[in-house]
């Protein structure tokens, strides 16, 4: 069985006007990340995912998969509050042609709660499950290890409780090797998360091109090379994203638009604008990064 490592970018969900799914960004997204080199793609709550009705849920996952067309594989976000819709949700991202389902457990359940969670998707469904952890709703790596011993489709985990690198540390000893764990966060925490055992990381998808630079720079034993590249074109802008509430979607779409990837840059309502000091100190980063960012052919590039 192929095991999932690498790059694998949470695709963000572009909107037009009207807050519709604007498929033909979402189509160029997909192609813009695969083109970079990334080794897998992501539906997750950076896609906006909880604020997409039943049907454009579907319509999501369907159009990624159909554009990715076997090129990668997709992890989907299918998580809910009940063991039942997460199951469900689960199962019918398989049907729409999900390589694999990723869940963060309900707040505050139970070690017990938490595992009968899981197995009830994995029971459900026949592809790997990721397990996510968030400070919301911590999965210790000791639990991990307990609900992979019990659930056979269970064999992956996106640590993301702080302090990450130390957490994904503690996966890794605990849970491996029966589970493959990636680091999250943005891929903040990127080269310290590898070096301590993490093979992938999940990060927002606007800089692809400089996230598998910096995974292939460690795959060929050049830390130096991966650090400075980190440290200059991902840690500045991964700062800036934490200044406010949801401002990660809000600066990563307009960083998507700005490269001629999609058309519009809105986040799904209720979502105030950049303001006017977090908007100068973008334009600040993208003046100094712009040679880190790709930017679409004339022929693809989008409008606003």
């Amino acid at each position: 069985m192929t095991v999932f490592n690498g790059v694998f970018p949470i695709l963000l969900t572009p909107f037009d006007e009207q807050e519709r799914i604007d498929e033909d960004s979402l189509r160029g997204e997909v192609d813009f990340v695969i083109n970079a080199g990334v080794h897998g793609v992501g539906l997750a709550l950076g896609s906006e995912i909880l604020s997409l009705s039943e049907a454009e849920r579907q319509q999501l996952i369907r159009s990624v998969v159909d554009q990715v067309s076997g090129r990668v594989p997709v992890v989907v976000n299918t998580g809910a509050q009940s063991s039942v819709t997460a199951a469900l949700y689960s199962r019918q991202a398989e049907d729409l042609g999900a390589s694999a389902v990723m869940c963060i457990p309900p707040g505050a359940a139970s070690a017990s709660e938490t595992k009968a969670y899981f197995k009830a998707i994995s029971d459900l469904v026949s592809v790997p499950i990721f397990i996510r952890d968030v400070q919301a709703a911590p999965v210790p790596s000791s639990l991990i290890k307990a609900i992979a011993d019990e659930c056979e489709n269970v064999r992956y985990a996106k640590v993301e409780t702080p302090p990450q690198p130390l957490n994904v540390q503690k996966a890794v000893s605990e849970a491996g090797p029966l589970v493959t764990v990636f680091g999250g966060a943005g891929g903040t925490y990127l080269p310290a998360e590898l070096r301590r055992g993490a093979q992938g990381t999940m990060p927002w998808p606007s800089q692809p091109h400089a996230f598998v630079r910096i995974w292939n720079a460690l795959q060929a034993g050049d830390a130096r090379t991966a650090s400075e590249v980190h440290a200059r074109e991902i840690v500045p802008l991964a700062l800036l994203s934490t200044t406010g509430l949801r401002l990660g979607h809000t600066i990563h779409k307009e960083l998507l638009r700005r490269q001629g990837v999609i058309r519009r840059g809105n986040v799904r309502s209720p979502a105030d604008p950049l303001d006017e000091l977090t908007a100068r100190e973008l334009d600040e980063l993208w003046d100094e990064l712009g040679g880190g960012f790709a930017t679409q052919s004339a022929s693809r590039r989008m409008t606003s």
